[in-house]
């Protein structure tokens, strides 16, 4: 979602610097970016360093607040988002949303967009134990919509979202919406924009998997 459907990183870094500030510690949008796709609590362990469990949840909980506070009446959909979207799904892709967001920052900027009914599936952070790379959410994804993971193409645009579709045995279309090409190297695709992408390109990468 975020960095793929969405442009939020600068919001996203606008609320980690605020929770981060709060504790003395400074962060730059380099160190951040490198973060992007891993869960919450796991940003706040490697920023912060041990802390209990219970800790880390309600700072991870008032950096969502903080981040939809940035977000209220700002959600403009990456170029070729919904056009992709919609032409998928009337060509039959069945879609799961797996993003590392809270369930509820998910449903506010899906609903701000319009293309909530766009889904089959929703997989939140919250609903598994490991975050990316981990590929844990997208496994979860893959039941859901009864699809087998080897049929499945991930769209990412963080570098531990494209190691956890690689981990998942799923193909990888990377958009450099928030990382250089050089940096999502390991996806099978790299495009610059989702205006790129159609559902016969996305036909072809398929059958490329099952030719290799």
């Amino acid at each position: 979602m975020d960095g793929v459907l969405v442009d939020t990183g600068k919001f996203h870094f606008r609320a980690w610097r605020r929770i981060f500030q709060e504790h003395g510690r400074e962060i730059t949008e380099g160190e951040l970016l490198e973060s992007f796709g891993i869960k919450s609590v796991d940003i706040l362990k490697k920023v912060l360093g041990d802390m209990p469990l219970e800790e880390l949840r309600a700072l991870a909980r008032r950096k969502e607040q903080y981040y939809r506070e940035e977000i209220d009446g700002r959600v403009v959909p990456l170029p070729g988002a919904q056009v992709l979207l919609k032409a998928l799904g009337q060509t039959g892709f069945r879609q799961a949303l797996a993003s590392s967001a809270p369930l509820v920052n998910i449903g506010l900027i899906l609903e701000t967009l319009g293309v909530r009914r766009c889904f089959d599936a929703i997989v939140s952070g919250d609903e598994v134990a490991e975050g990316k790379p981990n590929p844990e959410i997208f496994l979860e994804a893959s039941r859901r919509v009864g699809v087998p993971p080897e049929r499945c193409i991930v769209v990412e645009d963080a570098i531990a979202g494209v190691n956890a579709a690689r981990a998942a045995g799923m193909r990888c279309l990377a958009v450099t919406n928030t990382n250089p090409r050089e940096k999502l190297c390991a996806a099978d695709m790299v495009v610059d924009s989702l205006e790129a992408v159609s559902p016969q390109l996305l036909d072809r990468l398929l059958e490329k998997d099952r030719a290799s």
